[in-house]
């Protein structure tokens, strides 16, 4: 099994979030795959960022603000 690290964006309202997470390679047909512990932290950063939590979020991952683009 091999780990190789992964940036996640969790999007959520007008904020985003940048996540790393280690995706799990295995010769398994299930390849690659988050562990337990990655999943609950990508969960955690959505549910901060719903109720507006940005400094648990930030915690967690780098967060932006997103903002319309007028043409």
């Amino acid at each position: 099994m091999s780990r190789r690290l992964h940036t996640k964006l969790i999007h959520e309202g007008h904020y985003a979030a940048e996540v790393e997470v280690a995706l799990l390679e295995t010769d398994e047909g299930w390849s690659p795959s988050l562990s337990l512990e990655d999943a609950r932290k990508l969960d955690a950063v959505r549910k901060a960022l719903r109720r507006g939590d940005l400094k648990q979020a930030s915690q967690l991952g780098r967060v932006f603000r997103l903002t319309p683009v007028h043409a």
